[in-house]
């Protein structure tokens, strides 16, 4: 299955006082490259965050913003250091009695001590009450996001299907140009030498067979034209299957070119040079495409 690496969804959740929104997009990259975004105290959610992900995304670079907002009951508890209040509050005391003074420590004189009241430990409450709905929302913006990807992704499978059976067709032009290879290799010797010496030269038929079977061997493209439809076939089956197929296919890619690099460098026909030509220039399009395959 033919998926895109690029994509975008969003998705909100509402449970029991705590608001969860999750945005989702997703770019080209050689590897699953993650970006996590999500409000001060929740980072102890990262690491099952970056679980969940790769379930659905094998590769790209991923950028996930979370927004949370906590109205629940439990969302705002505190913790008050009564050891450190009460210690200072008695300085505040011996302060003021060795200086005369009457006043008495106030609440607010206390608050500026700092660290007397700080937010309790939120991270049991988050795993409990908040990780199920983030979980929730962030699982549904990835079933929508992989509905985009896929959608995007049956365009290109089927700009592969064209051009693979175009690039098919070139296959078989190229192998039919290939026939009689040997009196044409025979021919092309024989007219050349006839040239070159203006007929003063008796040709000798023997001769000219055995060169033309050596020309015809170097020229023999036979077998880059097989491996050429095993990619092909190899090309059809990854498309088909239901692993993430990018990366093989880019390999592939490599493959094919370098079956017709080798076509065009032997073969002796214009018209068959002319034909590889053309079908390198289908094959540069599928790589562009395949940039954005998963």
């Amino acid at each position: 299955m033919i998926k895109s690496m690029t994509g975008y969804a969003v998705a909100e959740e509402d449970k029991e006082g705590i608001f969860v929104s999750t945005e989702i997009r997703s770019y080209n990259s050689r590897h699953l490259d993650m970006v996590l975004r999500m409000p001060y105290g929740y980072q102890v959610l990262e690491e099952k965050i970056k679980e969940v992900v790769p379930e659905k995304i094998s590769r790209g670079r991923v950028e996930i913003s979370i927004r949370i907002k906590d109205e629940s009951g439990e969302a705002c508890r505190f913790e008050v250091n009564m050891a450190k209040a009460k210690a200072y509050y008695n300085a505040l005391c011996s302060l003021n009695e060795g200086l005369g003074l009457d006043e008495q420590p106030t609440l607010e004189l206390l608050m500026r001590a700092g660290d007397i009241i700080s937010p309790e430990d939120m991270g049991d409450f988050i795993m409990e009450k908040t990780w199920p709905v983030i979980e929730k929302c962030l699982r549904n913006t990835l079933r929508k996001h992989e509905q985009m990807r896929k959608k995007e992704g049956d365009f290109i499978y089927n700009d592969f299907v064209k051009r693979l059976n175009d690039i098919e067709s070139g296959i078989e032009q190229i192998e039919k140009g290939t026939d009689g290879l040997l009196e044409i290799c025979r021919e092309r010797l024989k007219n050349r030498i006839q040239v070159l010496t203006k007929g003063m030269v008796e040709i000798d038929p023997a001769r000219i067979a055995q060169e033309a079977a050596f020309i015809a061997d170097k020229s023999d493209i036979s077998e880059e034209i097989t491996r050429a439809k095993s990619h092909i076939h190899q090309f059809r089956s990854l498309m088909d299957s239901d692993e993430p197929a990018g990366r093989n296919l880019n390999f592939l890619l490599q493959e094919f070119n370098r079956e017709f690099n080798t076509m065009g460098s032997k073969t002796q026909s214009a018209d068959i040079a002319h034909l590889v030509v053309v079908v390198k220039s289908e094959l540069e399009k599928i790589r562009e495409q395949v940039q954005n395959v998963e």
